[in-house]
């Protein structure tokens, strides 16, 4: 049985399907959205309307605070989101790798399912799969849905 559902959310168009077919698909479960600021792309998969051209120093004050910004912008869209299906969802970020930080949250938090997107990249020619998402297929100690 599936009582809590992480669901990593990193702004692109498909980590917002991943959110929706959690949604969709697990009615009556617990659902954890996390973003994890990557440390050396801390606006990767971001909307595009945020500005990623510049990055300021990892670990300076102004990094931590633009980290913060695009995490709350990440984590007001994905309770807008769920808005629309009339559901409570818990919201986290954390700060590190990514394919790293996912698999240990859903072992330290007792998560039960991954759904995450195939990939945070949003231009047209995109790999079918990411590191990310490969990783924490192959990582995860619990069932994973990847989200084409």
């Amino acid at each position: 049985m599936t009582d809590n559902v992480l669901v990593p959310l990193d702004g692109s168009p498909l980590s917002r399907r991943a959110l929706r077919h959690a949604l969709e698909e697990f009615p009556d479960t617990s659902i954890t959205v996390l973003h994890v600021v990557d440390l050396f792309e801390p606006g990767y998969g971001a909307s595009p309307d945020f500005e990623t051209s510049y990055e300021p120093m990892m670990g300076s004050e102004e990094w931590y605070d633009r980290a913060e910004e695009v995490s709350e912008q990440l984590r007001d869209e994905a309770r807008e989101l769920v808005h629309e299906y009339d559901r409570e969802i818990s919201t986290t970020s954390e700060i590190g790798d990514p394919k790293r930080i996912i698999v240990e949250h859903a072992d330290e938090e007792a998560i039960d399912h991954v759904v995450l997107g195939a990939h945070g990249r949003t231009e047209e020619a995109r790999p079918v799969f990411g590191s990310v998402a490969e990783i924490v297929a192959w990582r995860a100690t619990v069932p994973v849905t990847l989200i084409r």
